[in-house]
């Protein structure tokens, strides 16, 4: 075997336990975007060129609220502000792949494969880190469009009477408890979902993206205090 394939390998097996978990995730996904009116093109075009499960959620929420187009993209580009942080930390660890074959990493880039292997590239050789890395990140991505196809599916054949986009709220609700650990994090947390309720009348829906930007200062200043 080799190393290049050892590492690919050794990818897959890291993040075989991880693919469980989005599995519900992406059938919601599909199901919710059918149910707010999203035709299944469309719905299977965003889940390919967004790729990003949170952003996804948020905008099927507000394409459901009749949101402007200009306000679902700068929902889901501050949701996903946290991949430029990612990159900048993951960037120099594939100093030595070539540019274009940077394109398709990055794309791949997800919370679960930078985790996985940040963790583990200062052990690793340089040249099988890409491979490592493809490795977690590619299983997520097959996994992820995959449910969405079936979510898509699945959803349509749902009687329009079912609310399933009443599921969307509840599953950001599933994915914040666990990520509320400390003071920043709960401050990001209480300050966020506060100023969205509060500002809910916002025409637009930009309560949403307000009370994400103010989440985010307040957990950045709740960060600083503690450090």
């Amino acid at each position: 075997m080799t190393a290049r394939r050892a590492s690919f390998l050794a990818g897959v097996r890291a993040v075989a336990p991880i693919t469980v978990g989005i599995v519900p995730f992406g059938l919601l996904a599909g199901a919710a975007a059918v149910a707010v009116g999203i035709t299944p093109m469309q719905a299977l075009g965003m889940s390919v060129f967004i790729f990003a499960g949170a952003s996804q959620l948020a905008a099927i929420d507000l394409v459901g609220n009749g949101a402007p187009a200009a306000v679902v993209i700068a929902t889901v580009l501050v949701v996903n502000l946290r991949m430029t942080m990612y990159s900048a930390s993951i960037a120099p660890y594939f100093d030595r792949v070539r540019t274009l074959a940077r394109l398709p990493l990055a794309y791949l880039l997800t919370d679960q494969a930078y985790a996985l292997s940040v963790t583990r590239f200062g052990d690793d050789d340089p040249a099988s880190r890409p491979w490592y890395y493809l490795g977690t990140a590619l299983p997520l991505w097959v996994v992820w469009q995959a449910c969405t196809v079936i979510g898509v599916v699945a959803g349509a054949a749902v009687p329009a009477s079912v609310p399933l986009d009443f599921a969307v709220p509840l599953t950001f609700l599933a994915l914040l408890v666990p990520a509320v650990e400390g003071r920043s994090t709960a401050t990001a947390a209480a300050v966020g979902g506060g100023v969205a309720v509060l500002e809910a009348g916002l025409p637009f829906n930009l309560g949403l993206i307000v009370g994400a930007l103010c989440g985010v200062a307040a957990g950045m200043l709740a960060g600083a205090i503690d450090g």
